[in-house]
């Protein structure tokens, strides 16, 4: 389940070449900050991860309820204006649900694996070495 990410720092300036378990992404900065928008910022990825989270784990969920084709969509913003950032999740369900499916759902979302995670906080260990020439 453990994923492993390596980041590389790639011209134009700002740009980052990603590889996310085999799978190759960009990251860049938006241009009023230096980058050239060539991908998500930072803190896009880490709403991507949050909604790809939620929307994976209320499908799976309504899979395995037998609730027949459930789409689960999620919009996610980032404000930073505040003393603490804040993550605005809307989150929605199509399909063959009455309300006591819905309410089911609004519990599961607030116990997917990455909403937790970033609830709880995580431990970074870190390690910084000069790299041989």
């Amino acid at each position: 389940m453990g994923s492993r990410v390596h980041a590389v720092t790639a011209n134009p300036r700002h740009t980052i070449q990603l590889d996310v378990n085999g799978h190759k992404l960009v990251g860049d900065e938006p241009p009023a900050l230096g980058g050239q928008d060539a991908g998500p910022p930072p803190f896009g990825f880490v709403l991507a991860g949050l909604a790809a989270c939620t929307a994976t784990t209320l499908r799976m969920y309504a899979d395995r309820k037998g609730w027949g084709e459930v789409t689960i969509e999620t919009t996610l913003t980032l404000d930073n204006s505040g003393d603490k950032p804040r993550i605005d999740r809307k989150v929605s369900a199509t399909g063959d649900l009455d309300d006591a499916a819905i309410a089911r759902l609004r519990d599961v979302v607030e116990r997917t694996p990455v909403t937790l995670a970033l609830k709880s906080g995580f431990g970074i260990d870190t390690v910084l070495e000069k790299a041989a020439s």
